[in-house]
């Protein structure tokens, strides 16, 4: 059984981070997108499928892609969707009870890219997976949450919390942080960026919008 699914988007391979837990695990499914198949291949993974136009790579490169890849999935370069987000829709509908789907390889070179990624998870198909929607590169990991009360678990090799306002949010607490807030409200998006944990958790809660938590490190 798929618990986690891995999606490879074009951007930076040296900005992605340790994979090393997912590697080799038969309850790992990979999905490559466009030029993050390639990549990908260079790196050794071996892919569930592949989708993307491929305009980011050469004939070639795409006759590598196509020989290595034994499920592709084209599509066309002029759509009303980017290639990632079809990786994620593919993703969700190939692997519905997945238990986390990773996005590496959306961080790092165009800003307007990075953006379309962040906003992924609130386009109407995949907002049942939302909180099962995980963004990480080197130094960032990226989850989000909908109104409630939640315990954060540390990640070993990050510092810093970022709690960002995405919405309008009411009623955000945060109880153990370094920095804390008591039933905080804001009518517009903003990011309380710079937090610390004390210990290896922290909790949180708010009462209604939308906010993700950054969870980061200094390169």
């Amino acid at each position: 059984m798929i618990k986690k699914v891995v999606i490879v988007a074009g951007g930076p391979i040296e900005l992605w981070p340790d994979l090393s837990e997912y590697q080799d695990d038969s309850s790992v499914a990979w999905v490559g997108v466009d030029r993050g198949c390639l990549n990908g291949l260079q790196a050794g993974i071996k892919f569930t499928f592949g989708v993307g136009d491929f305009d980011s790579v050469d004939e070639i490169e795409k006759k590598h892609i196509a020989d290595q890849i034994g499920k592709l999935e084209p599509f066309p370069a002029e759509k009303n969707a980017t290639d990632t987000e079809l990786g994620l829709l593919k993703a969700v509908e190939t692997f519905p009870k997945a238990e986390e789907y990773l996005l590496i390889g959306v961080t790092g070179g165009r800003m307007d890219h990075f953006l379309a990624n962040l906003w992924l998870p609130f386009r109407d198909q995949l907002q049942l997976f939302k909180s099962r929607i995980v963004l990480k590169d080197r130094q960032n990991s990226i989850r989000y949450f909908e109104p409630g009360t939640y315990t954060i678990v540390k990640e070993p090799d990050k510092k810093y919390l970022a709690f960002v306002c995405l919405t309008a949010v009411t009623g955000l607490s945060l109880y153990d942080a370094k920095y804390q807030l008591d039933k905080y409200q804001t009518a517009l998006p903003m990011s309380w960026a710079s937090n610390e944990f004390i210990g290896e958790t922290t909790r949180f809660s708010f009462e209604t919008g939308e906010l993700c938590v950054i969870q980061s490190k200094d390169d």
